[in-house]
């Protein structure tokens, strides 16, 4: 959690002498490491497990990637930042929905 917050204000430090820097910073895979550690801290502790985990992640990027070629486009052709955002988080959610119903997603019961 402190660390998110420190990568958000370096983002907003160096936003104006270095966007490149800034945007790497903001695409770190600070979460993924994070969600990664508490399925393997909680769990089995299988390699497999968390094996298993990291190609659901990998698989979720897919949809997050369409969410910022949506946000993208919508900013590109003149649309404000919120309707911009909410419009790629309606494509991501619809994209999740598709990957469960198709059962490229599955829930352990």
């Amino acid at each position: 959690m402190i660390t998110s917050i420190l990568i958000i204000l370096a983002v907003a430090l160096l936003r104006e002498r270095s966007r490149t820097l800034s945007a790497i910073l903001g695409t770190m895979p600070i979460n993924m490491v994070l969600a990664l550690w508490i399925v393997v801290s909680v769990g089995d502790g299988a390699p497999q497990s968390a094996a298993d985990f990291v190609r659901a992640l990998m698989i979720g990027l897919a949809p997050t990637y369409i969410w910022l070629f949506v946000v993208y486009g919508a900013l590109h052709s003149g649309w404000q930042v919120w309707p911009a955002v909410l419009a790629g988080y309606a494509v991501w959610g619809m994209l999740i929905a598709a990957a469960f119903w198709i059962g490229i997603f599955t829930m352990h019961r």
